[in-house]
């Protein structure tokens, strides 16, 4: 136990030292915003693209290289080109060209593409893909570059600027449409449950249990079994195996990477499940429903259960996030997968982090968190003391300070559905739910 709370503790502090992909996501959603700008009629324009969206844009930018510069880290040559073409598109050419002329000296396709901008009409629609395709642009930088390298020249309308708004249009009312109408169900649920509740009509919660394991066996799952062999000997003993093998073959980097990522976690997952079977075999005859209570079927209770949950526990956890933006900003220290799952333009690599983030990832930290450590902790703290309990492990467990009272939120919404539900089963498909929002928020934006 004591190691696992300074493996922990480590891994908090360090989370502080890692980027944060909000101000990246806002990045996306702010150029998906530019580009779709143009494509939107009046009405729709006010409510999605407010304002001047491309002084927001150009803000934003310099904003994210003044903390770049702040933390000591270089910005991104991507980043320097976006900010010259914005610079650009705003009327600022003095400042676009000074921009560009600190990029010469990068090297390789990046340099040339700044000549084809310096000089427009010097390459060809054929070259320009090309080397596109070899720099690490957004769908805005790509898009700017296109029509800024080909600038009065008859193939600039092979830049297709008609289908590129289209689709950002599209793109923004998805990520736009979806959350809000969450949004908005989740808190018709949250009055109606609590009107319920206040005038006593809310059904008692079924009955529930989980397996007749010790505080002690818990802490030895959750510390020796999650912490100490998942979290530290199993990068240690297989990572270096998985890449040995994963480089032996023949593969795109980004699928080699989802690939990676896939097999660590079912590595992860191998260690403590095989320790939780072998504390509940000790157990004897497991009572009806098994000791987890997993009650897959009738599978209608569950998917109704879970969207509910996931909807009602929706704008708190958002609320959650805004409040922390606006008291302490953005502390940093995301999981490294979301900027993978963003930055991934490659089908079988995205399919691995799905797999890994929408199926593996609620199903073995249900079984730990809600199936074991909750029913345990609450035979000796009562049912919200162990739904506390296990909320505030669950968020510690994934080593970010900056997305702790976020996950804190979603851990007792996840303890709530285990309480009220009285199956295992709903908690898995809600945390699935929740994954798979943020799973298609990051592909949508990204793409």
């Amino acid at each position: 136990m004591a190691l696992s709370i300074l493996l922990w503790l480590n891994g908090l502090i360090e989370s502080l030292n890692r980027p944060s992909v909000g101000s990246t996501l806002n990045l996306r959603q702010l150029e998906l915003t530019v580009l779709a700008a143009p494509n939107l009629e009046p009405p729709l324009r006010q409510w999605l693209a407010p304002g001047d969206p491309l002084a927001t844009l150009s803000k934003a930018l310099g904003e994210q290289i003044t903390q770049n510069a702040e933390a000591g880290r270089a910005s991104s040559p991507d980043l320097l080109l976006e900010l010259a073409l914005v610079q650009a598109r705003s009327g600022q050419s003095d400042l676009a060209t000074r921009t560009l002329s600190s990029l010469q000296s990068q090297g390789g396709a990046l340099q040339e593409l700044v000549a084809g901008l310096n000089r427009p009409g010097t390459l060809s629609p054929r070259e320009l893909r090309a080397l596109l395709q070899q720099v690490n642009g957004s769908t805005l930088v790509r898009q700017w570059t296109c029509e800024a390298a080909l600038k009065g020249e008859p193939e600039a309308s092979r830049c297709d600027i008609a289908g590129t708004a289209r689709r950002a249009t599209n793109q923004l009312l998805a990520i736009t449409l979806v959350p809000g109408t969450g949004l908005l169900l989740g808190l018709a649920l949250l009055v109606r449950e609590l009107w319920q509740r206040w005038r006593g009509r809310t059904p008692a919660a079924p009955a529930w249990s989980g397996p007749a394991l010790s505080g002690v066996d818990a802490v030895l799952l959750v510390a020796g079994g999650f912490v100490v062999v998942g979290e530290l000997l199993t990068p240690l003993l297989v990572g270096p195996l998985l890449t040995a093998l994963l480089d032996g073959l023949s593969l795109n980097a980004t699928f080699r990477q989802g690939l990676s990522v896939l097999g660590l976690y079912g590595a992860l997952m191998a260690g403590p499940l095989l320790i939780l079977r072998w504390m509940l075999s000790s157990l004897g005859t497991a009572p009806d429903g098994g000791w987890l209570q997993w009650r897959w079927r009738p599978a209608g209770p569950n998917l109704r259960m879970a969207l509910k949950g996931f909807l009602m526990v929706l704008p708190l956890v958002s609320f959650t996030g805004w409040l922390q933006a606006k008291l302490w900003g953005d502390p940093g220290g995301s999981n490294p997968l979301l900027e993978l799952v963003l930055s991934s333009h490659n089908l079988p690599a995205l399919a691995c982090f799905g797999l890994t983030a929408i199926v593996l990832a609620p199903l073995f930290e249900e079984t730990i968190f809600r199936g074991v450590l909750l029913p345990v902790a609450a035979r000796h703290l009562g049912t919200a003391g162990g739904i506390a309990l296990s909320a505030a492990v669950f968020a510690i467990a994934h080593l970010s300070l900056g997305e702790f009272p976020p996950l804190l939120v979603l851990g007792l919404g996840l303890g709530w559905l285990r309480w009220r539900s009285g199956r295992l089963a709903s908690c898995v498909l809600m945390h699935a739910l929740w994954n798979s929002l943020t799973f298609l928020n990051l592909v949508v934006l990204g793409w």
